[in-house]
């Protein structure tokens, strides 16, 4: 298998949502770049969102700013798939923890090399040796789908397209603070720019719900980036669309280009917040020492072979009617309640 197909510089999600919602507009794409052999997907569509715990885009004074030291290990540090059903009415989001139990399925690292045969490690661990084109392949093993898309925001484009919005809003009904990212913020609404939303999206010392908690704040953060976008205007306006998916795509390869994104942005303008779900995969609890990968999460089989089913058959994770409360913090053990976006959006 060949490395570096793709830049190896990523980081934690920002304005995916408006790129994703772009593609909901199209019932015919064409196969996804960097993967050849892969046609476009004759119903739903899945997307995989990536990012890394790499921090070099960012100056020493941003690094220093809003505490994004540190040393990257060069693995994925967010991972989302994303699915866009059959009919483009509805975006389902399913976060997948960093440190859950994996098996690397066999590869090699180039041509003619002996090939590395199954091992088990951590999730994140599949981009490290890897990068995403493994990557992929270790979560469509998983969870038995294909992936169609792929999707890569380093950390300074995630927050010059914060900006480029004018910020996001985000609520809380409690106090947030974290001690790695120095994250604070007191109950209520505020709206954060590029930095401080980098540090937002990045906390997971906030409470005992670690990483799950993370995610659940980083969907809460992608629903109100969708809110932004939608209200401003910015799918339907030319100019500014091209701008922002330029931003948002950088220089290196993606799972679909700019002008693909572009030309479908304006279908996805009225898209409300109830169409979009979200959830995580549900946790049994933790992987046996035996394997020797440290402390890993274990997912519950039965219930996340449930979850990815209703993915792949294209139906939706929330009852039609339902409209389920998340619970804030979220439990780390056993079954996840999806939830509508409108659950998560500010009010």
């Amino acid at each position: 298998m060949k490395r570096n197909l793709w830049p190896r510089r990523l980081a934690i999600p920002g304005i995916v949502l408006a790129a994703t919602g772009a593609l909901l507009g199209s019932s015919a794409l064409p196969s996804l770049p960097g993967l050849p052999g892969r046609a476009p997907a004759p119903r739903g569509l899945n997307i995989l969102l990536m990012g890394t715990d790499e921090r070099d885009t960012l100056t020493a004074h941003q690094k220093q700013n809003f505490h994004a030291g540190g040393k990257p290990c060069g693995c994925s540090d967010v991972l989302m798939l994303i699915h866009v059903s059959a009919r483009r009415d509805r975006v389902s989001v399913v976060g997948m923890p960093r440190d859950s139990a994996a098996e690397i399925p066999p590869y090699r690292e180039k041509p003619g090399a002996r090939e590395r045969p199954p091992h088990p490690a951590k999730l994140n661990a599949a981009y490290q040796e890897g990068g995403p084109e493994l990557m992929i392949r270790t979560v469509e093993s998983m969870a038995k789908l294909n992936i169609d898309r792929f999707f890569q925001v380093d950390f300074r484009r995630f927050m010059n397209s914060v900006d480029e919005v004018g910020g996001v809003e985000v609520c809380t009904p409690r106090r947030l603070t974290d001690s790695a990212t120095r994250l604070d913020l007191k109950p209520g609404k505020h709206r954060l720019g590029g930095g401080q939303a980098l540090q937002y999206v990045r906390s997971r010392h906030v409470d005992g719900s670690a990483d799950l908690g993370r995610i659940q704040r980083q969907q809460r953060f992608l629903v109100q980036v969708w809110r932004e976008v939608r209200e401003r205007r910015l799918l339907t306006h030319p100019r500014r669309m091209t701008h922002l998916a330029e931003m948002l795509l950088g220089s290196g390869r993606q799972g679909f280009q700019a002008g693909e994104l572009i030309e479908l942005a304006a279908a996805l303008h009225r898209l409300p917040d109830s169409a979009t779900e979200f959830t995580t995969v549900p946790i049994a609890g933790f992987a046996p020492a035996r394997l020797g990968i440290g402390a890993a999460l274990a997912w519950d089989a039965k219930e996340a072979d449930t979850l990815f089913t209703k993915v792949r058959d294209d139906r939706p994770l929330v009852e039609p009617g339902a409209q389920p409360k998340p619970k804030d913090p979220p439990d780390i053990l056993g079954r996840t309640q999806p939830v509508r976006g409108s659950a998560y959006a500010c009010h």
